[in-house]
């Protein structure tokens, strides 16, 4: 992933739930996740959530990136 250096795993992941319905891309280091990046259909929003505090501004910024090429933008009814 020399396009994103600071990202050393992500999965694209989907959540179909009570709370939410949508897609997005979970960053890791190691097991641990740090960020995720999603696309709620429900609320139609776009949201970052953080799961470590003092992330690297480029790592989000990478992450962000990674989301917008791998995670289609239009919402699914």
């Amino acid at each position: 992933m020399d396009e994103y250096p600071k990202i050393e795993k992500y999965i694209v992941a989907s959540d179909v739930g009570a709370d939410r319905d949508g897609i997005g891309i979970e960053v890791y280091s190691g097991n641990e996740m740090l960020l995720e990046v999603f696309r709620d259909d429900t609320k139609k929003t776009r949201e970052v959530t953080l799961y470590k505090n003092e992330l690297d501004l480029e790592l989000v910024e990478q992450a962000i990136a990674l989301f917008k090429k791998e995670i289609p933008w239009e919402f699914q009814e």
